[in-house]
């Protein structure tokens, strides 16, 4: 039976019934947004559709584009089936069984360290696996292995947000939730472009503009699509956003417009930042940042009269070198005027992976589960009580963070790397730098899903993993819901889950059980809930089931909760609404000043553009899935550069031919696409795409975050002569 819609006579739109007998809950796997979906089967039992449930307040029965091809990935091309090893650099893999794959991978392990010390091997998860998984793989890798050089890919994204999190309030953790739009009376939404990004959150702040209208201010370098939706656009110089913000505290400042009351109560530090922000009135920021000093004042006044307002964020802030202060710039305005724990009143970081808050919470990367620091003998003792692990084994400080990683093995400092579900060569910057960093390892192990994801072309061993609904367990997102993926179908005859990969590889180093390891995830959950109770993500009161029929549940939640009775409220949980309930000493939130410290590359005479990178509301991170996915790639299969029409002009390059963008690391094709979207010396290219933007891209870290700057680089650009071959370069490259 086919659905019709429109016209019945006249081309009608057919959608044919997929006959499906079955729906299963989980929650979707790519952004931060953690849509509540339910994938469906046919008689036969295949996977067939994927449709937003109704009744989960995230989403509300929406999905975005990807969200509603989702069930294709089970049958995807490029799937791994089999464990595979490749004896030396240089020669083909071969077909290992599972038993002996992992018996080599520990034998190695032991061999490195044994060798070069505990720290020579290191490991590298995601954003992406389950909250469950992330919680074993800390155990496994901070009790069993035991080395200090563990840390995740949202290092690269997430980083400068947990940073100036900490900073401000003694503890990661955004304060805000999506309901917050319903009570916000103003909104500036900082290097984000939440349309592309996040479409349902995007979604739900249109719904709150719908009911009751209030300022909407965009600070971006480009005209993005949100940009062109906002009341106010302020265009940035890039990577002057600390000085947009001292401006906008000089003026609060200037003007009395400040919450005196709540700043008595709750923060310290008044004095040193108005010294700072003393320096930098309207007129002396108008000439760094570029925005009209007019305009910084307007702003300033709507934000600090609004009853409530809140921030929002992604990469455009947190992908600088000075991302953290950015983040630190944020929670100061909003702690100025006492828009922190209020309905309407937050600094809502706007996570980039799906599960990104899992592994902050609980994977242990930097430090161990629930919010806990290895810089803590406290904490130490108490997770080596529970995991039965003596705390002198556990490190007395984090380790390198990833950024910091791939320049220690170029140093020889770091023998053997283990990369799960991080796809490198294609997301860290400067693409060259890393495949000789890869060369140089003397074991990669490489656990994906994916075979054909690029950096497996270095690995010495490559592990099959499930993907997403092949598994179940848990997400937490953006809001600190913690929501449900139950198992829609089976691993992939051959894969493993991450679970069942990191329980294996246990037995290899503890043979004698010392250290428990539950074989299901609703167990591992139950075991995360005991270490949860009194942390700041206290979810003590959940657990698999419940979350389920709550459709997901914010933390904090606890057991005493519970015990009372208490039902989780669908949304509008939100932190530090009492007095004085920071981490910091005597409950105190931090205001610290932010001098502004110009260290980016600049364009210059031989490279003339500012380089900005992005996301496409199609594709996710590093195309590794949704490059194989037919109703996603077809929007953009290859990659692009958006350049202003009157630089093209003058460089004589017309609309949709190649270019060549050449930065001081490399270069790059891409098909031009001329928009007065990107201003006269900006060019703006997705980072998707392998061997492309990531070759132009330069490694100057966020000294607090450790953090690229991805979005501040010059380039030049050159009109490419032969167009016929750069269009099979730039095509064939791209092909899965």
């Amino acid at each position: 039976v086919a659905m019709l819609f429109g016209r019945h006579t006249k081309n009608p739109i057919r959608i044919a019934d997929k006959e499906v007998a079955s729906w299963t809950y989980t929650t979707c796997g790519y952004c931060s947004t953690g849509c509540a979906i339910e994938v469906g089967k046919n008689a036969q039992g295949q996977v067939v559709a994927s449709r937003g449930v109704g009744g989960a307040d995230v989403n509300r029965g929406k999905l975005c584009l990807k969200g509603m091809f989702e069930h294709e990935l089970f049958e995807a091309p490029g799937r791994g089936s089999e464990p595979l090893l490749r004896r030396h650099r240089g020669a083909a893999f071969a077909p290992i069984a599972w038993d002996a794959a992992l018996d080599h991978m520990a034998a190695e392990i032991r061999r490195i360290q044994g060798q070069y010390g505990r720290d020579a091997f290191a490991v590298v998860s995601t954003g992406q696996i389950l909250t469950e998984e992330f919680y074993t793989l800390g155990k496994l890798t901070r009790g069993l292995i035991g080395t200090n050089n563990y840390d995740g890919n949202t290092t690269l994204c997430m980083a400068s947000a947990v940073s100036g999190y900490k900073r401000s309030f003694g503890a990661d953790g955004p304060p805000g939730c999506y309901e917050d739009f319903e009570h916000t009376h103003c909104l500036i939404a900082w290097g984000s472009n939440l349309p592309e990004q996040h479409p349902i959150i995007y979604w739900r702040l249109k719904e709150a503009l719908e009911k009751r209208k209030f300022p909407l201010i965009v600070v971006d370098p480009r005209v993005t699509m949100f940009a062109q939706f906002a009341d106010i656009h302020l265009p940035i110089r890039p990577g002057t956003d600390v000085v947009l913000q001292n401006a906008l505290m000089h003026v609060i400042l200037a003007e009395e417009l400040e919450d005196a009351d709540y700043i008595a109560a709750n923060t310290t530090g008044l004095d040193d930042l108005r010294a700072e922000v003393a320096n930098w009135d309207p007129t002396t920021a108008a000439a760094v940042c570029g925005i009209d000093e007019d305009r910084i004042r307007l702003v300033a006044r709507l934000y600090a009269k609004a009853p409530a307002a809140m921030h929002i964020w992604t990469m455009g802030i947190n992908q600088s070198t000075h991302g953290s202060d950015g983040v630190v710039g944020l929670n100061n305005l909003a702690l100025l005027t006492g828009n922190i724990g209020k309905p309407g009143g937050t600094a809502l970081s706007i996570t980039g992976q799906c599960n990104a808050m899992g592994t902050r919470e609980w994977s242990s990367c930097s430090g161990l589960p629930g919010y806990r620091a290895l810089e803590n003998p406290e904490h130490r003792a108490e997770i080596g009580a529970f995991w039965n692990v003596d705390p002198e084994f556990f490190p007395k400080k984090r380790g390198l963070f990833q950024t910091d990683i791939f320049p220690a093995i170029e140093t020889g400092q770091i023998k053997g790397l283990w990369l799960v579900a991080t796809n490198p060569l294609t997301s860290m910057p400067n693409t060259a730098r890393i495949r000789k960093t890869l060369e140089q390892l003397e074991f990669l192990v490489v656990q994906d899903a994916y075979a054909d994801m690029e950096s497996n072309q270095y690995a010495h061993l490559y592990l099959p993993a499930a993907v997403w609904a092949e598994k179940e367990g848990t997400f937490t997102n953006t809001e600190r819901r913690v929501n449900l993926v139950r198992q829609v179908t089976p691993p992939r005859a051959g894969c493993k889950s991450d679970l069942d990969i990191f329980n294996e590889l246990a037995k290899r180093f503890d043979p004698d059980a010392r250290v428990r390891f539950p074989e299901r995830p609703a167990e591992v959950f139950e075991e995360m809930t005991q270490l949860a109770r009194g942390r700041p993500c206290d979810l003590s009161g959940m657990d698999h089931d419940l979350i389920e029929r709550q459709r997901g549940i914010q933390w904090p939640f606890t057991r005493e909760q519970r015990a009372g009775g208490e039902i989780p409220p669908a949304g509008g949980v939100r932190l530090y609404t009492t007095l004085r309930s920071f981490h910091h000493p005597e409950g105190r939130a931090k205001l610290i000043p932010l001098p502004f410290v110009d260290n980016n590359e600049r364009p210059d005479a031989q490279y003339p553009f500012w380089l900005n990178t992005g996301r496409l509301v199609e594709h996710f991170h590093t195309r590794t899935r949704t490059g194989k996915v037919g109703n996603n790639n077809k929007f953009s299969p290859i990659p692009f550069a958006e350049i202003n029409p009157d630089a093209a002009a003058e460089l004589g390059i017309r609309h949709q031919e190649y270019v060549r963008c050449v930065s001081r690391r490399g270069d790059a094709l891409a098909m031009a696409m001329l928009t007065p979207r990107v201003p006269r010396d900006m060019v703006f290219i997705p980072f998707h795409f392998f061997d492309c933007v990531n070759r132009l891209t330069l490694g100057l870290l966020d000294p607090h975050s450790r953090q690229p700057a991805f979005k501040q680089a010059a380039v030049r650009l050159e009109r490419v002569a032969d167009q016929g071959a750069a269009a099979r370069l730039c095509v064939e490259a791209r092909k899965y």
